[in-house]
């Protein structure tokens, strides 16, 4: 494929109707790329869907847990992965891969359906930092400060925010409009628009890193400050035990957030002062999937870290093996009712005031 070279007036003139030429944003030119890209989008497509699918069921059907501030931004976040994946699998394979294009307004829908999922899944990690911050620096407050409502107001305020943000170069930021130089990595996209969004994002990230910074911190203090009280009881100690391991838990999903996020953040930073070829252009596209990779992980991050989740799964397993009569089923049934009591001990500890609280140290 020819490498596209537009200057500023041309770019302006094939912009000025509800049309401009694609051929510059199409880069994937072998069947082995287009292959490469499909199992890729199909894999990690499917596999986002199904998980985020499941940590949404797992939540909602227990009322003890959807009742759960923290589980309500983490059903937001879920739900922003799901959407995401969705949205992004259909769009970018239909467009790179069968090469299929739209009008500039449907392209544009399709676009801020993509940003608004993927904010929001930011968004919902932000919320979720916070949340783990307030939990541990102010435990004993943690219940007037977090409440559910506060909480469901909080993803409102943020998902009307993302919507708005996405949607600007449908409402007429984009360089068609403005007559402005227009993106190299997306069709219509204001150059100007792209590195406001990527200043947003990195605001956001530099504001969960602040947050996580502390959140760690206060989880060392507080692993260091229960062995030093072995002779406190074991539901105190196991209520500190799993609020330290959702800080960890969170410190996992940002670490994994920035991985799979910094490549395409960099490249979009890049394509703003220099001038992209088609090498790198196809490097995006495949940077781009890494997204995924991470709606993919965060589910199973809470899978593996989150008692409730894990037992809310398990209660459903054996719901599903009752039902289908295999054998062995009501001795798991029994087993997995014993675990939910005992478990029931920690019920609270997303941030009890019943903790004990060192006064030299919180």
């Amino acid at each position: 494929m020819e490498i596209c070279s537009m200057n500023e007036n041309e770019n302006v003139s094939t912009c000025s109707s509800n049309t401009m030429s694609m051929d510059c944003f199409m880069v994937l030119s072998t069947p082995a790329q287009k292959i490469g890209i499909t199992v890729l989008c199909c894999f990690f497509g499917t596999v986002c869907i199904f998980e985020n699918s499941l940590v949404l069921y797992l939540i909602f059907s227990s009322i003890k847990i959807r009742r759960k501030p923290s589980y309500v931004f983490i059903s937001s976040l879920a739900l922003a992965d799901l959407l995401a994946s969705i949205n992004f699998v259909g769009s970018f394979i239909r467009f790179h891969v069968f090469e299929v294009t739209d009008s500039r307004d449907i392209f544009l829908l399709k676009l801020g359906a993509v940003n608004t999922a993927f904010t929001a899944s930011l968004g919902s990690l932000l919320l979720m930092a916070l949340d783990r911050y307030v939990c541990i620096c102010k435990p004993s407050e943690y219940k007037i400060i977090i409440t559910r409502k506060k909480a469901l107001v909080a993803l409102a305020v943020l998902w009307m925010t993302t919507m708005v943000i996405a949607f600007l170069p449908l409402m007429g930021w984009n360089c068609c409009t403005l007559n402005s130089t227009c993106s190299e990595l997306f069709p219509f996209l204001d150059d100007k628009y792209l590195s406001s969004w990527i200043s947003l994002v990195m605001i956001l990230l530099v504001c969960i890193i602040y947050a996580y910074m502390h959140v760690l911190w206060k989880a060392h203090k507080h692993t260091a400050y229960m062995e030093k009280r072995q002779t406190q009881a074991v539901q105190q100690n196991a209520k500190m035990r799993l609020d330290v391991t959702l800080a960890k838990t969170l410190a996992i999903v940002l670490t994994v957030l920035m991985v799979c996020w910094s490549p395409m953040l960099a490249l979009m930073m890049y394509s703003i002062f220099v001038s992209l070829n088609n090498h790198i252009k196809k490097v995006f596209a495949f940077c781009s999937t890494l997204c995924l990779v991470n709606s993919m992980v965060n589910p199973i991050v809470y899978a593996l870290r989150s008692r409730e989740l894990r037992s809310s799964l398990r209660n459903a397993c054996s719901w599903c093996r009752k039902k289908l009569k295999i054998p062995g089923s009501n001795q798991e049934v029994d087993s997995t009712q014993k675990l939910s009591t005992i478990g029931t001990v920690c019920e609270d500890a997303g941030c009890s005031t019943d903790w004990p609280q060192p006064k030299s140290e919180l």
